[in-house]
């Protein structure tokens, strides 16, 4: 490396040669730097990126953490995980140095983040500081797994928010008919949240959904992308999982509502979006049909609970359940274990029984 003073402009500049991993010379430089102070500090920085030193800062392994990870999540799951580093991680830890930071740091940072509240005196929920913990956490184990570190001062401290604390929200059968029944002037909205309530559905698989993805002969619907918008632009990506591709059969009733809509959209092509309208309208469709109905206001994603406690209360088993959803099975046991029936109760009955029985069968005997 090489520190430059550019006269011209009354700034330094570094010039920065280095063998990348294919064993091939390059040439970098950065220029703007104030003072050669400034310079020589992002110089020595860069040196301990080349060498995964974890004398480093905090926010310059994050760049190492960034390239070794981003190109192997989903894009949007990226840039849900960017957000949390750059806006309530990196402020607070990105010029420490890595191996400095403790688990008392963490504490201290976890309560900082637990006392906040916002102008309406509203703290982060539950599951929000679980999920800036989680990445923190996550950065420390590439940390650890990788690079030396001696252990995950994250993990120590562990996590933040109750996970118990949130009551799973969903519509009963009657609260949907009910919700369903205001969004009838409005087909897109009618017709979107048939889709999401009766199949279970994320948001993201629904609008993406096309023509070509409907086979009305079989009763079924074929699940294989997902929509988000990305930086103001429309992103059709694969699915969140693997098992989340899948063919999920019809009611009779909802094909027939469905060829219904399709013949309303003029001149549609097979591969055109069929619902071109984004989570943010259909959050706000939600909760105009909650006020003018009175039902209980809840999220997009948790017309997915309720489609899953419909399910259950119906007597499907949690395998079936699991392959409609696209989840494996004991993610369903996990999530929604409260909803299905006790059969402790039973279990003692019968013991009761055959407690009974057996006794009747020995006075039978004497």
């Amino acid at each position: 490396m090489a520190v430059y003073k550019d006269n011209a402009a009354g700034t330094w500049r570094v010039i920065y040669r280095f063998t990348n991993w294919k064993g091939e010379r390059k040439q970098t430089q950065k220029r703007g730097f104030a003072t050669k102070r400034e310079a020589l500090a992002w110089e020595h920085e860069v040196m301990l990126k080349q060498n995964s030193k974890l004398d480093m800062t905090f926010e310059s392994f994050f760049e190492i953490y960034k390239a070794d990870r981003k190109q192997r999540v989903k894009e949007s799951t990226w840039e849900s995980k960017d957000h949390v580093v750059q806006t309530k991680i990196l402020p607070y830890f990105g010029k420490r140095k890595l191996a400095e930071i403790e688990t008392k740091d963490i504490i201290a940072w976890q309560n900082e983040l637990m006392a906040y509240r916002d102008k309406h005196g509203k703290p982060y929920s539950d599951d929000y500081l679980r999920t800036i913990h989680a990445q923190l956490t996550a950065i420390f184990n590439h940390a650890v797994n990788f690079y030396h570190l001696p252990y995950n001062p994250a993990k120590r401290a562990g996590t933040m928010g109750n996970e118990n604390s949130k009551e799973m929200r969903f519509w009963t059968k009657e609260e949907y008919l009910k919700f369903s029944e205001a969004m009838m002037d409005k087909p897109v909205s009618y017709y979107a949240f048939e889709l999401l309530y009766w199949c279970g559905i994320r948001c993201g698989e629904l609008l993406a959904l096309t023509p070509a993805d409907f086979d009305f002969e079989n009763q079924a619907v074929s699940i294989s992308k997902t929509f988000h918008r990305s930086k103001g632009k429309d992103v059709i990506t694969s699915p969140k999982t693997k098992k989340s591709n899948r063919i999920i059969k019809m009611p009779t009733f909802l094909c027939e509502e469905m060829q219904e809509y399709i013949h309303m959209l003029y001149d549609i092509k097979p591969d055109e979006r069929l619902f071109m309208v984004t989570k943010f309208y259909l959050s706000h469709e939600m909760e105009r049909g909650t006020k003018q109905t009175g039902v209980k206001k809840i999220r997009i994603h948790d017309v997915r609970h309720s489609h899953v406690s419909l399910l259950i209360d119906m007597g499907f088993s949690v395998l079936a359940i699991g392959e409609r959803m696209g989840h494996e099975a004991e993610k369903i046991t996990y999530r929604y274990a409260y909803l299905f029936p006790t059969v402790q109760t039973e279990m003692a009955e019968k013991l009761q029984m055959e407690r009974m029985v057996r006794e009747d069968e020995n006075g039978k005997e004497s």
